[in-house]
This record gives structure tokens, C-alpha cells and sequence, in this order.
């Protein structure tokens, strides 16, 4: 009897969706570039994969959560990839944030073999991951869509199907602006404060509590604050998406100096040694590169 779901990417997010489809009593198969990745879901139950093309062997619908472009046209086209093996009749659901060209040359090389394929990037961080509580983003056919329901059910608390595939990823992007300049204006307005004398502590607080506030800032005050380790969303994943969104506006002729320099700034962390820091850290290099310091407080 073959799995039912085979899952390829077991970081940060993938780790705690994977997780969360084999408590839900899912059959699944998993890999990971890094072997050792894959060691506590199969002390949960999973099976493991040592290549990519070992399952569409043995399962009819495959999960993909990778970093980058470069990392999905490797795991679906490469010598030992997805695509290597027949696919006929299989379902790939790419839940990695991708540029929707790059989601839909996926999908064109998968039709190419009698497959399907969707775009469903998500919503959320590690947490909502592990506890199912992300938003799918999902660019497809309905009929793909609703073959792929019940799996996502299991770990997301919301599905939208934004249109043809392509769609899930460009809606990711349109998510990931907002955010992107969020933070850059955050840090801009808490370094103004702190300059006036005033406790960050207090700020982050007052904004949270009001039209200012955003709903992910209640789960980054404490990191702000006690310039916590924890990362949720690295800052060379924003710089990603961000040099993604940017080359988006440019294609639709947009202009997004707001976006521009909010890149500039995580670039600038990035070369400070805040690369694998979550994008909330952007605040504190900010405060740093004006003199002051989170821990004066």
C-alpha cells in the first residue's frame, strides 16, 4: 500500500507541517537535503526518502516546502528529481514561495508527464506551522484544488483558491510587501522614540494596542525587547521574497520606492551578520547603526 502523501523540505516550516500531517494520522514519506532533518518524523512515524525520485514511486500526492527557486527546479528536474521518474496521474502540491513564473514552468514540466500541480504557498510562521493554523494560498484548478483539500485541511485554518496556477505565489508576494515595509517603518519609528528618551518597551506596547499595530507585533514584542534568538522568518528570506516582489512591480511597470528602501535596509543588516536573524531584527540594527542599543534599556 503505498503513502498517501509524500512531503520534500523539513526546515523550519516544512519540519512543523510535516509534522502535523503524520499526527493527523496521515501515511507519509519525507525528505531533506540534510538527512538528519528527517530523524524526528521518523521517530514520529514517517518513512524516509533518500532521493527525491524515490517518491512518486510510492505515493499519488507529493508535498514540496523548499527555500528558493534554485532549490525546486533542482528537487523536480534535477538528476535525481521528481521528474525523473513517470509521474503520470500524480498531484504536486509546491508550497514553497516562489516567483509565479517559476510555478508555473513547474507546472508546464509536470503536465509535461501526465501530472497536475499547484502553487499553494502559505501564510504564516513556525507556530501556525506546527499547530495548523496557516492560510494556503492556492493557484490551480479547482478540480486540483479540491483533491488537495483534504490535505490542506490538516494544516492550514484557511484555504484560497486566488486563481490559475501562478496566482497562489503572486498573492504570497502581495502578503509578503506590506510586511516587508512593516517592519523597515517599525524600526524607523522606535529608533525616532528611543532617541526622544523614550522606553521601547513602552512603544511597541502602545502601537500594538493601536491602529499602528500589526497582528504578527504582538508575537515580536518579546523578541524586540529581549533581543531574542528565536526566528521565525529569517532576514535572507525577506531579502528573498522582497527582490522577488520588486521584480514584480518592475514587469507590471510599478513603481515601489516604499519596498525599495525597506530591501536596501535588510540588505544592509544582512551584511552586518543578521542574515539568519528573523526580519524583526531590522529594528534592532537599525537602533545600533544610530548609536543606541536595546540593551540601555
Amino acid at each position: 500500500m503505498f503513502p498517501q502523501i509524500g512531503f520534500l523540505g523539513l526546515g523550519k516550516m516544512g519540519s512543523g507541517m510535516a509534522a502535523r500531517l503524520v499526527e493527523a494520522g496521515h501515511n507519509v514519506i519525507v525528505w531533506n537535503r540534510t538527512r538528519a532533518k528527517c530523524d524526528p518524523l521518523h521517530e514520529l512515524g514517517a518513512t524516509v526518502a533518500t532521493v527525491p525520485r524515490e517518491i512518486p514511486a510510492r505515493t499519488e500526492i507529493i508535498i514540496s516546502m523548499l527555500y528558493d527557486d534554485y532549490s525546486v527546479e533542482e528537487v523536480f528536474n534535477g538528476p535525481d528529481g521528481l521528474l525523473s521518474v513517470p509521474v503520470e496521474g500524480r498531484l504536486f502540491i509546491e508550497m514553497s514561495t516562489l516567483r509565479p513564473e517559476k510555478a508555473k514552468a513547474i507546472a508546464r514540466s509536470c503536465g509535461e508527464q501526465g501530472a497536475e500541480f499547484i502553487d499553494v504557498p502559505v501564510s504564516g510562521t513556525v507556530g501556525p506551522a506546527r499547530s495548523g493554523k496557516l492560510m494556503a494560498l492556492v493557484g490551480g484548478s479547482e478540480s486540483n484544488l479540491e483533491r488537495a483539500r483534504p490535505i490542506l485541511e490538516d494544516m492550514t485554518r484557511r484555504i484560497v483558491h486566488a486563481g490559475p496556477v501562478g496566482s497562489g505565489s503572486l498573492l504570497k508576494l502581495v502578503l509578503n510587501l506590506p510586511l516587508a515595509v512593516y517592519w523597515q517603518s517599525l524600526a524607523e519609528a522606535i529608533a525616532m522614540g528611543h532617541a526622544g528618551g523614550l522606553e521601547i518597551e513602552t512603544m511597541l506596547n502602545v502601537i500594538n494596542d493601536s491602529g499602528g499595530g500589526l497582528s504578527a507585533l504582538s508575537h515580536k514584542i518579546s523578541m524586540i525587547v529581549e533581543n531574542s534568538e528565536n526566528v521565525a522568518f529569517d532576514m535572507k528570506t525577506m531579502i528573498k521574497d522582497s527582490q522577488n516582489i520588486l521584480a514584480k512591480g518592475a514587469e507590471y511597470d510599478i513603481p515601489m520606492p516604499a519596498m525599495s528602501v525597506a530591501l536596501d535596509s535588510y540588505n544592509a543588516a544582512h551584511s552586518a551578520g543578521l542574515g539568519d536573524a528573523d526580519a524583526v531584527a531590522i529594528v534592532r540594527f537599525l537602533l545600533e547603526s544610530v548609536g543606541s542599543s536595546l540593551l540601555e534599556d
